[in-house]
């Protein structure tokens, strides 16, 4: 498939996988991130690492700081919600599209 033909698709992850292989170790890793708590709870991590290092120096960080928050927020609330995880066709999920068909 040409490049032309990855962006009409707009199937982009394999097109990135060709650029930025990975191990079948990371890809385990990943799958084992499925849950809404799980997902909640691997950016409220990130989220916590920011902040921290927020407190040794101020810097534009902060943004990432609450864009993580909110995120791991988000996840934690549909977790709790109940909501299912609905991947993105762009990211190479099924698509909402799809699930709904």
């Amino acid at each position: 498939m040409s490049l032309k033909d990855e962006f009409a698709t707009r199937n982009f992850m394999p097109l990135l996988l060709r650029i930025c292989p990975t191990s079948a170790t990371f890809d385990a890793a990943i799958r084992k991130v499925s849950t809404n708590y799980m997902r909640a709870g691997t950016y409220g991590v990130m989220a916590v690492v920011q902040w921290v290092s927020l407190a040794v120096a101020a810097t534009s960080l902060i943004a990432a700081a609450v864009v993580l928050t909110f995120t791991a927020l988000c996840y934690a609330l549909a977790g709790i919600k109940g909501q299912a995880f609905v991947g993105s066709k762009t990211l190479g999920g099924a698509g909402v599209a799809q699930m709904i068909v």
